[in-house]
């Protein structure tokens, strides 16, 4: 992978790092002044959309300053680099998904889905696909907790397990699905 052209000292950027993962605001609008509009033509030669590109690279600086703890950067602009191209990816397909949606749902010119629908529809459908990837019997916890609404004694005895094993299910669950929806972007409480 070639090096980005806009990378700026070597000693200069670790400072900075250090000094982010340490909560420096003035570290991290060091690094915005620095790169905002470099991202901002990267997100743009792939989105075609200034707005668009411009909620992708804030995006993505959200992103850096609430993970900011936990960051392992070793390169900014290559870690900036491979963020905006991977932010740009996933918004081409929630789109190219919700496209699919809305043609799925909109069969006839009298059926028209409002954006409200359409997004529910994303939703559910994203869930459900977090939700398959749990392990079986997590999945199956979660399933006939949420989906049959069967109480926590009800699931231990279809299962033939113990209360405590059906809550350890389900807060995996529970976490994966959060951890899930927050690193794609979305708000949502259980």
């Amino acid at each position: 992978m070639s090096t980005p052209v806009f990378k700026m000292d070597g000693h200069r950027e670790d400072e900075l790092i250090a000094a982010l993962i340490l909560g420096s605001e003035s570290a991290f609008t060091e690094i915005y002044e620095h790169y905002w509009l470099k991202l901002l033509a990267l997100a743009y030669s792939h989105t075609k959309n200034k707005q668009i590109a411009e909620g992708i690279v804030q995006d993505v600086f959200i992103s850096i300053w609430n993970r900011k703890t936990s960051l392992k950067i070793h390169s900014l602009s290559n870690y900036f680099a491979i963020a905006v191209k991977f932010s740009v990816f996933k918004h081409k397909q929630r789109e190219q998904r919700r496209r699919e949606i809305e043609m799925e749902n909109c069969k006839s010119d009298e059926f028209i889905l409002d954006d409200e629908k359409i997004e529910a529809r994303f939703l559910e459908e994203y869930f459900r696909g977090v939700v398959e990837q749990l392990p079986e019997k997590c999945k199956m916890v979660f399933n006939y907790s949420r989906i049959k609404g069967l109480s926590n004694p009800e699931i231990a005895r279809e299962m033939n397990i113990s209360e405590k094993t059906v809550e350890a299910h389900l807060t995996k669950a529970i976490k994966a699905l959060r951890v899930s929806l927050k690193d794609a972007g979305f708000l949502l409480f259980f």
